[in-house]
């Protein structure tokens, strides 16, 4: 009888020790899977941060490439503008003539649409100098308003101080020196 005895106790006491190793592996299995789950989850918040950093950059790029085609465009039709002021120079002064009057007013067409744009024109005279917007093409000496200021817009610009088109051709004063010599 102690016979039997012996291999059914061997076979109970290895189920012991199995079922006392069982919550070991168990706890053991659980961390190695809550660690997985703690990885896949970091990979999956990079992933969707590097998916909204694609979307922030693709928004930049998309913006700053329409503002660099918006002001290529822009600069081409600048001559044709420039054209249409001197056809308007050229024409006979207080004549009611149509086609003055049509030139003019694609002119004005003109101008607007670059001020829709983001350049409006740059022209004003008796104002302080700025080099952001104003392009030196002459000096002329006087008394009659300060040092720098725009006494005359030979050729007109086009723009804001951030983003310029085309600098103004300005003439600038300077204070009367007595001796030039």
């Amino acid at each position: 009888m102690s016979d039997q005895a012996g291999p059914a106790g061997q076979a109970q006491s290895r189920n012991d020790e199995a079922e006392a190793a069982a919550p070991k592996e168990r706890e053991t299995e659980a961390a190695a899977q809550a660690d997985a789950l703690a990885k896949m989850e970091d990979q999956w918040r990079r992933a969707l941060a590097d998916a909204d950093n694609v979307r922030k950059r693709a928004t930049r790029d998309g913006a700053q490439l329409r503002a660099q085609e918006r002001a290529a465009v822009s600069l081409a039709w600048l001559p044709v503008l420039d054209n249409l002021e001197l056809a308007l120079a050229h024409a006979p002064a207080g004549a009611q003539d149509p086609l003055v009057e049509g030139i003019a007013a694609i002119r004005s067409q003109a101008i607007d649409t670059l001020a829709r744009l983001g350049y409006p024109r740059i022209d004003a005279e008796n104002v302080p100098f700025d080099p952001r917007i104003h392009e030196v093409v002459s000096v002329s000496e006087t008394d009659g308003v300060p040092p720098g200021t725009v006494l005359t817009v030979l050729r007109p610009g086009y723009g804001g101080t951030d983003t310029i088109l085309r600098p103004a051709a300005v003439v600038v004063s300077r204070a009367v020196t007595p001796d030039r010599g």
